[in-house]
């Protein structure tokens, strides 16, 4: 009996031990998270010590400067963390493609994408208002935006809305077409009749025909193909993603129309992002605002460089006329009723007046 009692009394000392050990982890986690998000309460934490990882998924293809960023993001936080966050990283649309990537990261089957306003607009119509081609006039204009309260603001409504979260905006390039053929686009009537391959969503769709052209849904995986074997007539993309992907190996020209200064978003699950603890997020943030500052720079240093690399491979560089196009396209978003309905125009001409 003796015995027994001794064996209850250290068993009920070890739980009341680990109880109070849990309690001062959970405690410790003190540092605020940066992406806006409400945080989680303290009894749906995990403790800090507790291991965590991540699954991070994305379609780019190693050498894009945002495929190269998840790999910064990975270094950091598994840095910062000391190992207590591990990140998982899964690139060229091996785990998800770009069609199923978004449902994968709501149902919770990954952790992380990249998403963007595009692919959001299904559940929050209003965000279709940071898809609008000529929305942001510059990169330092779009990274003020999303990269600050307006932002912050924004991702967080999403996360209420959608149960993701954007936790920052990575800056993929201006968007750019680009042809299977040698024709200059000077204004939106020489895109009559253009078969231009547009991401597979009605944000993007919209986008392509706002600009004159006819737009077929294809996902990125499958794009070089398609303008390999002419099911499409050209494509838009930021230059260096025409590099990394070398799509310019099946392509002739190219039109600077700067029609849209496109970010990614890194998206992550929210009830996973609710179930790290302040810490937790804290070098959750380290590893994006890192990332961030990578993929930013290289994107700005490649644009600079690669029109003349891409006349070096024979293509021809024409340029449009921003006005025509811009006046066009924002025209287009502005009389479709439908999709402005859900636009704070408040905010939007807020937004206009930050690129003066």
């Amino acid at each position: 009996m003796k015995k027994v009692l001794s064996m209850l009394l250290c068993a009920a000392m070890t739980a009341t031990l680990f109880t109070a050990c849990g309690s001062s982890g959970a405690a410790s986690s003190s540092a605020p998270a940066s992406s806006g998000a409400p945080a989680a309460s303290e009894a749906a934490s995990p403790a800090a010590s507790e291991p965590v990882n991540l699954v991070f998924s994305i379609t780019a293809v190693p050498g894009d400067a945002h495929a190269d960023a998840q790999k910064i993001f990975k270094e950091t936080v598994e840095k910062a963390s000391n190992g207590n966050i591990t990140v998982e990283c899964y690139d060229s649309g091996s785990l998800f493609n770009q069609d199923t990537e978004t449902a994968a990261v709501i149902a919770g089957d990954c952790d992380l994408i990249y998403s963007s306003a595009s692919w959001l607009t299904t559940n929050s119509p209003w965000v279709s208002m940071f898809t609008a081609g000529y929305m942001f006039k510059s990169y330092d204009h779009m990274t003020k935006v999303l990269n600050g309260d307006i932002g912050k603001e924004a991702f967080k409504k999403i996360g209420d809305e959608q149960g993701i979260l954007p936790l920052g905006a990575f800056y993929l390039g201006t968007r750019q077409v680009s042809l299977s053929a040698d024709k200059e686009i000077k204004t939106p009537a020489d895109l009559n009749g253009v078969n231009l391959r547009m991401p597979n969503s009605d944000a993007w769709v919209f986008l392509g025909k706002a600009m004159g052209a006819n737009p077929t849904p294809i996902a990125f995986n499958d794009l070089y193909l398609a303008l390999q074997t002419g099911t499409v007539d050209g494509q838009d993309n930021p230059l260096p993603t025409v590099e990394s992907a070398k799509f310019y190996e099946v392509q002739k020209s190219i039109t600077l129309t700067n029609h849209l200064v496109d970010s990614v978003w890194p998206t992550i699950n929210k009830a996973k992002w609710d179930s790290l603890t302040d810490e937790q997020k804290g070098w959750v943030m380290e590893g994006v605002e890192a990332a961030r500052k990578y993929c930013d720079e290289t994107n700005v240093a490649k644009e600079e460089k690669l029109v003349e690399f891409f006349k070096e491979k024979g293509l021809k560089i024409y340029n449009a006329d921003i006005d025509a196009f811009s006046k066009q396209v924002l025209d287009k978003y502005l009389e479709n009723k439908e999709m402005t309905d859900s636009w704070d125009m408040d905010l939007f001409q807020k937004i206009q007046d930050m690129a003066k």
